[in-house]
């Protein structure tokens, strides 16, 4: 009887196991897809900031954009960066 038992309970150990394999999966790929979606966001908010279309985003475009582009705006303020703050933030990625 008890071996019944043992095998019983390691049938229904192995199943949530393997759900939780899925599961971690499946949150990896969601993971995966909003961090794409969020990459083409930012892509397309960057083409705004960038007024004169040269591919490159200078520190004047930046300052503007914060101001004109409204998308740009939410973000920097999810960041918690500031106009005063965004001098540094060019230093980090230029």
């Amino acid at each position: 009887v008890f071996g019944v038992l043992n095998l019983i309970v390691a049938v229904i150990v192995d199943t949530f196991a393997e759900n939780r394999a899925k599961d971690i999966t499946q949150m990896a790929r969601e993971l995966d897809d909003e961090e794409a979606i969020e990459k083409k966001v930012l892509s397309n908010i960057f083409k705004k900031v960038d007024v004169n279309g040269d591919g490159a985003v200078s520190f004047d475009e930046l300052v503007d954009g914060a101001r004109r582009v409204a998308d740009f705006a939410r973000w920097l303020r999810v960041l918690d960066i500031d106009q005063g703050d965004l001098g540094e933030l060019f230093k980090m990625v230029d």
